[in-house]
């Protein structure tokens, strides 16, 4: 690994991101380079791939041409961000899901942390559901924190099975005494192919909530009203899947209060005025 411990960090959120996996239409790891992207953050740290990855599953990408080709290999990166709205940095992880030694992996970005003076850990999750596209994206989380739990607007998990390295970073950053917080967000299965912003844009909503300040959002919610009306243009141009959305609406709508929705638009209209303040 390496890394840039002489910078003097501002009390550190670590927020993390894995491709594969955990990362239906790459919704949460979306968040990650938005993010990256709106704060202009730099790279802070690096781990090396071959300790990690198998090549022949997630191969490096040559890029460029002539005397400027490169080979980008698959490397877990590090970015800090200084949010000018904020009293608190933010450590940005995005990296693909390791095939290799999990245990060193996750090892590896506790120790990071802690040497960053790092104290809470999120770990963003992404997963395909049966849910239709035409209502709100399911929300669903975690986290050690009372203060995080009671203001999180999202629905416990109380998922039993197998496990990305998602769940394993924020199960051992918990034990590891570290605030430890997950969101993950439901994505329409039969929309899987990336991107999903409408699902980055909710994921990055709850994350909002979680850090307690303004995230910027970009050109986002444009990208997600755009992706909302393909998605309808694939319903009604196909009777079956039609059908088959009604049917994934009634059911949703079957389980779902008129006070849930309410405070859904409380938190939405909350997150708009402090989106407007942060002039996004």
């Amino acid at each position: 690994m390496t890394a840039n411990p002489s910078e003097t960090l501002r009390d550190p959120w670590l927020v993390a991101a894995f491709e594969g996996w955990n990362d239906a239409a790459d919704a949460s790891s979306d968040v990650i380079s938005h993010l990256v992207d709106e704060w202009d953050a730099e790279v802070y740290a690096e781990f090396d791939g071959d300790d990690y990855y198998d090549f022949q599953e997630t191969r490096p990408i040559i890029r460029g041409a002539d005397d400027a080709r490169r080979i980008d290999w698959p490397t877990p990166t590090v970015y800090l961000a200084r949010p000018p709205h904020g009293d608190r940095d933010v450590l940005l992880l995005r990296a693909p899901e390791p095939h290799l030694r999990w245990r060193a992996f996750t090892r590896a970005i506790l120790e990071l942390a802690t040497m960053s003076g790092v104290r809470d850990i999120v770990c963003l999750g992404a997963l395909l559901a049966d849910t239709p596209h035409t209502r709100t994206v399911p929300l669903t989380g975690s986290s050690t924190s009372p203060v995080i739990a009671e203001k999180l607007a999202v629905a416990s998990s109380a998922y039993s099975g197998p496990v990305g390295i998602t769940g394993v970073v924020a199960h051992e950053a918990a034990v590891g005494g570290f605030g430890s917080t997950s969101l993950w967000a439901a994505v329409p299965h039969y929309l899987a192919e990336p991107p999903c912003p409408k699902a980055t844009f909710a994921l990055l909503g709850a994350l909002e909530d979680t850090l307690g300040t303004p995230l910027p959002a970009g050109e986002l919610g444009e990208l997600a009203a755009a992706w909302q009306r393909g998605a309808d243009e694939i319903a009604q141009q196909d009777i079956e899947i039609a059908e088959y959305v009604q049917s994934l609406e009634e059911e949703h709508d079957a389980g779902n209060t008129p006070e849930s929705s309410g405070d859904a638009i409380a938190r939405e209209f909350e997150r708009y005025l402090r989106r407007r303040d942060l002039g996004s």
